[in-house]
């Protein structure tokens, strides 16, 4: 392997390094162990490797995930960048999800390779670095939000059943035209029904009550976000924020939110008067945060590809499910 691509940054090196998160037709992710003498020795890492001079991040992925496994890629999109400072170095990690590849993975340099289930992945140890990586490689692309302007719980279950039915996996249950007791028998019902059928139900209340109730986790308005100093869950629950700027989405950062969403990308019209970010600007703010962020405001899955391309780990929605 030539020098690494470096720039100066705050008297040390950022080395660019492109890694990918290669899933196989049933699901599973590819990890890799680093070998015991190299820099986070003997912890296990996405494959991918540093940019050669005059490489694009996506033609460095092809070329170490052929060299260090005798894989092809066939089909990559951008994931997730991460920004991390270790004493010894900085690193920018571009990191691509690979879902269609040629060949069978081998460990070209004797290094230990294993396929895990998404829900695996925090059981390994990982460079510091790869902590957002084991988020967005766990994280769907789609994010369903439950509310109607109604309040009608009749209404909110028979969405909530068209939502699980179109195979989205990550839930907030908003509702919040719901008083707090009828709030909670919803969400009571939506947390077996969701838990019955393996999806990830968020529930938009206060985290004090979130933490008593069997709910993969809470979604924490800005408001809520901005009055904590600290993650208000286990790390074994996930912990999602609403953010609307920069100051926001680093908040979530710093308190160890799991995944934001940043609002409104385009115009709603639920919100005519809220000026629109646009991908420009959305894009500039997610690449300042090791944060998976969804695109959410005027959006549908159709937006997903676009979404993505400007770093976003998907589209959340409300209306946008149902079109």
């Amino acid at each position: 392997m030539t020098n690494p691509v470096v720039s100066r940054v705050s008297n040390r090196f950022e080395l660019h390094v492109a890694a990918g998160v290669i899933r196989n037709e049933r699901g599973e992710i590819l990890i890799a162990r680093r070998p015991a003498h190299v820099h986070q020795g003997d912890l296990w890492e996405f494959p991918g490797g540093k940019l050669e001079p005059g490489e694009t991040a996506k033609d460095a992925l092809r070329r170490e995930i052929q060299e260090e496994l005798n894989l092809k890629v066939i089909d990559a999109s951008p994931l997730i960048r991460i920004r991390h400072a270790y004493p010894e170095r900085c690193v920018l990690l571009d990191v691509w999800r690979v879902d269609r590849f040629d060949g069978t993975p081998m460990g070209m340099q004797g290094q230990p390779i294993r396929w895990v289930s998404p829900d695996e992945l925090p059981r390994f140890a990982f460079p510091a670095a790869n902590r957002p990586i084991v988020m967005a490689a766990r994280l769907p692309d789609r994010y369903a939000i439950l509310d109607d302007e109604s309040g009608d719980e009749a209404v909110l279950r028979e969405r909530l059943h068209r939502i699980v039915s179109r195979g989205i996996g990550l839930i907030q249950l908003r509702a919040r035209r719901l008083a707090a007791h009828r709030y909670d028998a919803l969400a009571q019902y939506a947390e077996e029904y969701c838990r019955a059928r393996g999806v990830a139900l968020l529930l938009n209340a206060d985290p004090g009550r979130v933490a008593k109730t069997s709910a993969a986790g809470v979604h924490l308005t800005a408001e809520r976000l901005m009055a904590l100093s600290a993650r208000p869950l286990a790390k074994d629950r996930w912990v999602a924020a609403s953010c609307h700027d920069l100051r926001e989405l680093r908040h979530a950062e710093r308190i160890g939110a799991d995944l934001a969403v940043l609002a409104p990308v385009l115009p709603t019209p639920t919100h005519p008067a809220a000026k629109p970010l646009g991908w420009k600007t959305f894009a500039e703010l997610v690449d300042q945060v090791n944060l998976p962020v969804f695109a959410l405001g005027g959006l549908s899955p159709a937006h997903i590809e676009v979404a993505r391309s400007y770093g976003a780990q998907g589209v959340a929605a409300i209306r946008g499910f149902f079109r």
